[in-house]
């Protein structure tokens, strides 16, 4: 059975999905989006992400083109037809097809795309064993906060991790981490101090970033929002990053150097068990 996607309104499969070749999203990456974890074929902190999106758009000044119980609605129904129980819901939304040209257009139409893919969450083996990272340059561009689809720095580096036999790359800008290719960096540092970037434009805002942070406070750990090195990193006591489609995944090894004992460390698997309990305890009440 073909998969259902959506394009504009309606709902079709996969192979008769068109969206035209003048669409600014394809021409200029002139367009955002958001992934959603679908877990026990419900969706995880929906509301967060609706409103990283909303103010994505907003940086790019297109308003959201339909109403947050639309948006719902559509996710729900292709959870529903393509029979989704572990996944995520990608979503796409561009300023849509225009003459080429960088100025936006006066009056622009908006393309909306959404599909989904069927993945383990919970029992992914990443989460046993954990997981290797590496160190890159940070080559982004400066405004990281909005989740734009341009991401040909991400996609070069995960692809540098991938050669190197790493999950996942930290950049690194100035001698500090900033984030992951795909995640938002964690570690809890020599002292026991479980630290991560502060909010600006140099990241994006991680949905399951602040949801963390939230339980940190909750649990009483000790916690900044503050920067951390290379060197500190190696140093650390524990690693982990967080990411919608992962949860949170213990870091074992950067560059090659064990973090810790090389194994996944109590903080994060405490982390990954309280968070995947909270969701499923969320998407069962909804």
């Amino acid at each position: 059975m073909s998969r259902i996607v959506y394009v504009n309104g309606a709902f079709e499969p996969e192979e008769d999905a068109k969206v035209s070749i003048f669409d600014r999203g394809f021409l200029f990456g002139d367009a955002v989006y958001e992934v959603t974890a679908v877990l026990d074929g419900r969706l995880v902190d929906f509301a967060g992400h609706v409103e990283r999106l909303e103010r994505s758009l907003g940086e790019i000044d297109l308003p959201l083109p339909m109403p947050h119980v639309g948006l719902r609605e559509m996710h729900e129904t292709l959870i529903a037809e393509n029979k989704v129980v572990e996944g995520i819901v990608y979503l796409h939304i561009s300023r849509g097809p225009a003459e080429r040209d960088f100025a936006y257009p006066p009056s622009p139409s908006p393309t909306i795309v959404a599909f989904t893919q069927s993945r383990p969450l919970v029992d992914q083996p990443q989460a046993k064993t954990g997981v290797a990272v590496i160190t890159i340059p940070d080559i982004r561009w400066k405004r990281r906060d909005i989740k734009s689809t341009s991401m040909l720095a991400q996609v070069m580096g995960k692809q540098e991790a991938k050669r190197r036999g790493a999950y996942e790359a930290w950049m690194v800008e100035d001698g500090v981490v900033t984030e992951g290719t795909s995640s938002s960096a964690f570690i809890l540092d020599a002292n026991g101090v479980l630290r991560t970037q502060p909010l600006g434009p140099h990241i994006l805002p991680g949905v399951t970033r602040r949801a963390i942070l939230r339980l940190a406070r909750e649990d009483g750990i000790r916690l900044e929002e503050r920067p951390f090195s290379v060197d500190e990193a190696h140093k650390a006591r524990e690693a982990f990053m967080t990411a919608a489609s992962a949860f949170v995944l213990p870091i074992v090894s950067i560059d090659g150097s064990a973090v810790g004992n090389g194994e996944p460390g109590p903080i994060a698997r405490a982390f990954r068990a309280h968070y995947i309990a909270e969701a499923r305890d969320a998407s069962a009440s909804a």
